[in-house]
């Protein structure tokens, strides 16, 4: 039988962080003989955090199985929670995927879908301490890998996810092609890219914020989730 190519399935919804899914699929699109589905209820536009659209390129319907599951994240993610048939996609998908992964808030989309639980993961640090609702192991790093998951810190970090990823699924030496090929060699102007270099306090009030905006859909999606395991 002939091989195909490698398929990435990447799960977009509204209001995603663009940076979470393009500086990903910018890494991924230098990979050898690789697929990349953008899959959606639609092939509507979908509205991004940046005020601009990106179009899936298939449904959750007709999407072909994945070996590489990616969610993106941004403020949307939580609304996944409501959102039974994605949920459902991400954990049928699972099931013959290679690599589960996520970057940013994605990984409170996968630990909705049961697919973190027990497992260590990242998130962005605003968020993050929040997993351990799902019985989620928090992990304050750029990227994290437990057995065949593998989740991104905040936004940015998900460009380090790809390459990590781009290593487990080809080598170092490809990985180092393809950051080369994109010139990935970042000198932030400002060392504040941290909350270990922010202010304390200012860390603190926007964790407070958000756990104030989000734990109650949180607290409220880990129940659900809960009491569905516990009927399995």
């Amino acid at each position: 039988m002939p091989s195909r190519p490698l398929r990435i399935v990447v799960l977009l919804f509204p209001r995603v962080t663009q940076l979470d899914f393009t500086g990903p699929a910018q890494v991924f699109s230098k990979f050898p003989d690789t697929e990349l589905h953008l899959a959606w209820h639609s092939l509507d536009p979908i509205p991004t955090d940046a005020g601009w659209c990106i179009v899936p390129t298939t449904t959750l319907d007709e999407c072909p199985q994945a070996d590489i599951i990616f969610v993106p994240g941004g403020a949307g993610a939580f609304d996944m929670f409501d959102d039974p048939k994605a949920l459902a996609f991400l954990r049928d998908q699972a099931q013959e995927a290679r690599w589960i992964t996520s970057v940013c808030t994605g990984s409170f989309t996968l630990a909705a879908a049961g697919l973190l639980t027990g497992y260590r993961a990242t998130s962005h640090w605003a968020s993050l301490q929040m997993l351990e609702e799902f019985g989620v192991h928090p992990i304050s790093e750029r990227v994290v890998r437990d057995r065949n998951r593998i989740t991104g810190a905040g936004v940015t970090s998900g460009i380090d996810f790809a390459f990590t990823l781009a290593a487990e699924l080809f080598g170092e030496d490809e990985a180092r092609s393809i950051q080369l090929a994109i010139e990935y060699d970042p000198k932030p102007p400002f060392d504040h890219g941290s909350p270990g270099k922010a202010d304390p306090e200012e860390v603190k009030s926007i964790i407070t914020a958000t756990e104030n905006l989000r734990k109650a859909a949180v607290r409220r999606s880990a129940s659900a989730l809960a009491s569905t395991q516990a009927s399995a």
